[in-house]
């Protein structure tokens, strides 16, 4: 009597292996439930196995998310949901969207988010970076100068090259802040090596509080300069950011709650 009981145990653990061994965690899961589930409802073996290919794609798609958000460093809150789009002129809320499908990328087009501080470029640049990622696209988020720091570090230890490649597994390096940056020559150097590296190769968004005939106050030499820029805008979309500063507004806005509560 227990003969058919221990083959039918037998049968599971050996499928249980198969599937880890293939690397199937969502079939290891879900087969036996699924499987009631099928029998309670009548399905038919496609139907079954249908539903548990779904839910092995769909878990294999929310792993990978999970991995590229761990990997991109992305500031939290900023999404496309926590936009403010309707702050921005109908222009610009469609080169927002735009970039968000993520169609620059397979064309290595850049992004350029330039304008005053406080105006939403790092919200943007960071909604969008969340946007590519759920499509599946390798990100990285980091400031201008933290890059050019561990560039530099690299080529002190003579691993310039290895760095570079390093970077190069990301679809997109967003970089924040280039304006804040008053380069010496040796982080020049690095930034331009980045810049040149991944020209017409891969994608770069960068935001800056300089317009781009002030990126001489960054690169200094007026030769490099116009090198840089050449690279950056050639095949680029250039975001403008005009209006007034949210930072401004909200100090503003709390300044006055307070003065309220005061009175």
């Amino acid at each position: 009597m227990n003969a058919p009981t221990s083959t039918a145990a037998a049968r599971e653990e050996m499928l249980e292996l198969r599937l880890k061994g293939m690397r199937l965690p969502g079939f290891l899961a879900h087969y036996a439930p699924l499987a009631k589930k099928a029998a309670a409802e009548g399905w038919d073996a496609i139907e079954y196995l249908a539903e548990l290919v779904a839910v092995e794609l769909t878990e294999r798609a929310d792993r990978r998310t999970k991995r590229l958000l761990d990997q991109a460093k992305l500031p939290h809150g900023k999404t496309l949901a926590t936009l403010d789009l309707n702050r921005y002129p109908a222009p610009m809320r469609a080169q927002i969207q735009e970039l968000a499908r993520g169609q620059f990328l397979s064309e290595a087009s850049n992004v350029c988010l330039i304008g005053r501080p406080g105006t939403g470029k790092s919200h943007v640049m960071t909604a969008i970076c969340r946007a590519l990622i759920e499509r599946g696209s390798p990100v990285l988020y980091a400031s201008v100068a933290s890059v050019v720091e561990r560039l530099l570090e690299a080529k002190r230890n003579l691993r310039l090259a290895r760095e570079l490649k390093r970077l190069d597994h990301f679809d997109c390096l967003a970089l924040d802040d280039i304006g804040y940056v008053q380069q010496d020559r040796a982080e020049m150097e690095v930034l331009f090596a980045l810049l040149a590296e991944r020209y017409e190769r891969k994608s770069v968004m960068i935001t800056s509080n300089l317009v781009f005939s002030e990126w001489n106050q960054i690169f200094k030499d007026p030769m490099t300069t116009a090198a840089a820029i050449d690279r950056v805008v050639h095949h680029s979309m250039v975001l403008e950011f005009t209006g007034p500063s949210w930072r401004a507004e909200a100090a503003e806005q709390r300044a006055a709650s307070a003065k309220k509560l005061r009175a």
